[in-house]
C-alpha cells in the first residue's frame, strides 16, 4: 500500500507536489469543485507537474455545483446525484470531469453519490441508477472506473447500487470516518463487506452522531473512533494494494501536523 494525500489543483502545483513526496506521499488525489478549472490550460498544468515530480495522481476527486448542506436536516436534499432537482447538471459535470481525467491519464472519478435510498423500489434509487449507468457507459471505453465514496448511504445499499448499474467498472472510495459520521456501519465490518469493490480510501477519523440532525465530528486520524488496527489488516486480508489516501478537514500547519501523525500511525502498521 502507498500512502497518499489530498490535493487541490490550484495553486503551485509542482511545489505542492515535491512538498507531499518529501513528506512520504508518493500520491496523492487530486480534487476540484470549481468545474471552471476543467480546462486544456489546468490539464496541461497537471501533466506537467506529474512529469517533474514523479507523483501518482490515484484519482480525481470531482465536486458538483449547487447547495450542499452537510447534514442529516437538509443533506438528503441537496447533496450528490440524488436530489432530482440537481441530477441532470451535476451528471453533466461528472461528464466534464470525465473528460478532464482522461487528460491527465488518471482512470478513477470520484464523488459522493447522496443519500441512495435504502428502499429498492423507491424513485430515486433508480433515478440515481440510471444516472450513473449512463455515465459509467461514458467512462468504460476509456477504461475509467467511477468511485463512490462511502458515507450517505449503508454498505448493503452501496452495493445493491453497484449491482443494479451493472457495468463492470465501478468502486468504492473507502472513508472510514464517514460511515461513523453518518452513522451508517461501523467501517471494519463495512470493509468487509465492501471489499472487492474497494479502490482508494480515504483514511479519516470521527465519530459517530450524537444527534439526529447534525454529523458526527471529524478527529485527526488514530484519535476517534476508527479501529485503525482492525481495518488495515480487514483490507489486507480482502486483498487490498492500493493508497491510503489521508484526508484531515481542517487548514493550516495544524492540519499538516495531523497528517504527519497519521502517515506515522499508517508506517507502523503496514
Amino acid at each position: 500500500m502507498k500512502l497518499g494525500v489530498i490535493i487541490g489543483v490550484e495553486g503551485d502545483l509542482i511545489a505542492n507536489f515535491n512538498e507531499a513526496i518529501e513528506m512520504g506521499f508518493p500520491t496523492c488525489q487530486l480534487i476540484i469543485w470549481n468545474q471552471a478549472l476543467y480546462t486544456d490550460e489546468n490539464a496541461a498544468k497537471v501533466r506537467d507537474a506529474v512529469e517533474k515530480t514523479g507523483m501518482e495522481i490515484s484519482g480525481l476527486w470531482a465536486g458538483w455545483s449547487g447547495p450542499a448542506e452537510w447534514n442529516f436536516q437538509d443533506g438528503p436534499e441537496t447533496l450528490g446525484l440524488v436530489p432530482k432537482a440537481f441530477r441532470g447538471i451535476r451528471l453533466k459535470e461528472l461528464f466534464d470531469a470525465s473528460d478532464f481525467a482522461e487528460k491527465i491519464n488518471v482512470t478513477d472519478v470520484i464523488t459522493h453519490v447522496g443519500y441512495i435510498p435504502e428502499t429498492p423500489n423507491h424513485e430515486d434509487f433508480w433515478g440515481t441508477v440510471t444516472v450513473l449507468r449512463s455515465l459509467a457507459n461514458y467512462m468504460k471505453p476509456r477504461g475509467q472506473y467511477f468511485l463512490f465514496e462511502t458515507g450517505q448511504e449503508t454498505p448493503v445499499t452501496l452495493l445493491r447500487a453497484i449491482e443494479e448499474i451493472g457495468t463492470g467498472n465501478l468502486g468504492i472510495n473507502f472513508d472510514s470516518a464517514n460511515l461513523m459520521s453518518y452513522g451508517k456501519a461501523n467501517p471494519v465490518d463495512a470493509a468487509k463487506m465492501l471489499g472487492k469493490y474497494i479502490r482508494n480510501t480515504h483514511i479519516k477519523d470521527g465519530r459517530y452522531p450524537t444527534c439526529g440532525k447534525e454529523l458526527g465530528k471529524e478527529a485527526p486520524p488514530g484519535e476517534g473512533d476508527v479501529d485503525y488496527p482492525a481495518l488495515i489488516k480487514v483490507l489486507k486480508d480482502v486483498g487490498y494494494t492500493g493508497c491510503l489516501t489521508i484526508e484531515r478537514e481542517i487548514h493550516g500547519e495544524q492540519q499538516k501536523k495531523d497528517i504527519i501523525k497519521a502517515r506515522d500511525m499508517l508506517l507502523a502498521l503496514i
